[in-house]
């Protein structure tokens, strides 16, 4: 059996970022605060907790103080530095330079709006954590648009400006912004409509769905790896499993079934902008354990 792991896959520019921010202070001082799930992903979350890292929720923030506190890739909203101010503590900044370009582009979309009662609509999934970032940005009053139930609660005859989520689909933002401008039109007692929308899905991860789509049809079998927390190990999934429907999704080598592996010569193993190389390796040596 020819085992192949996509070299694509693995960790993006802002996760490898954080991770290594987190290690080498781990290798300063043993102790490191994290602010939430470092990476979607708990294989890789439980080594580090190994070398040190805690996990702790934003009420847990409340009582911390004279401590060094991590924040992770997703970026936090101005509430939580605020908190990190006034509880005296050493702030480890580790939200991905793409992330932080985002949320100032919002703030500025949103101060804009504020001055002719306009809206901020967000292409994300309402309660992740980049997506409560964003929203802090404007005060919490963006609208998230996670499907096109949600454009209900736009006022499509008030200013609009449209971001996104950088994880999300590329395709599915276009399909968002074509409904809102067409129900814009519709509505409209004006003209022109006053609405704009700003792809900020990041390339690294929306060029992911192509690389997976071509590496997935290669194969007799796909195992897929990554975290069921993972908002874009999900919609990659997807895209995996279209172009292969003998696509298996696990987010560790003991979730592998031994009959999944009969009759099969060719096996492709990727996974998710946060799956780390290390897990792909250690399902590609199960795999040849279980074929052995």
């Amino acid at each position: 059996m020819k085992v192949t792991i996509d070299p694509h896959s693995g960790f993006c520019f802002g996760v490898k970022y954080a991770i290594e921010v987190a290690e080498r202070e781990l290798l300063l001082d043993h102790t490191l605060f994290c602010l939430g799930d470092i990476v979607h992903n708990n294989m890789e979350v439980n080594r580090l907790k190994e070398m040190g890292l805690v996990i702790i929720t934003h009420d847990e923030l409340n009582n911390l103080s004279d401590c060094k506190v991590l924040f992770r890739a997703h970026g936090e909203p101005p509430e939580t530095y605020k908190i990190a101010i006034q509880n005296n503590l050493e702030l480890i900044d580790a939200t991905c330079p793409i992330v932080l370009n985002l949320q100032n582009e919002i703030y500025r979309g949103y101060l804009e709006m504020q001055a002719v009662q306009g809206q901020i609509a967000i292409y994300g999934k309402e309660g992740h954590a980049e997506v409560n970032a964003l929203k802090g940005q404007t005060n919490g009053t963006a609208i998230v648009v996670g499907n096109e139930n949600d454009l209900t609660n736009i006022d499509f005859k008030r200013p609009v400006r449209l971001y996104s989520q950088t994880t999300m689909g590329v395709d599915d933002f276009h399909e968002i912004d074509r409904l809102i401008r067409e129900r814009m039109e519709q509505n409209a007692t004006a003209h022109p409509i006053d609405f704009e929308w700003n792809d900020t899905i990041c390339r690294q991860v929306s060029n992911r769905s192509d690389q997976v789509r071509e590496f997935a049809g290669k194969f007799d079998l796909v195992i897929f790896v990554s975290g069921q927390k993972s908002s874009n190990g999900m919609i990659l999934y997807q895209v995996c499993q279209s172009a292969n429907p003998r696509t298996e999704l696990v987010s560790g080598p003991d979730e592998m079934k031994h009959e999944w592996f009969e009759n099969i010569q060719t096996v492709g193993i990727c996974g998710a902008t946060s799956t780390p190389g290390w897990l792909m390796e250690e399902i590609a040596q199960r795999i040849q354990i279980i074929h052995s």
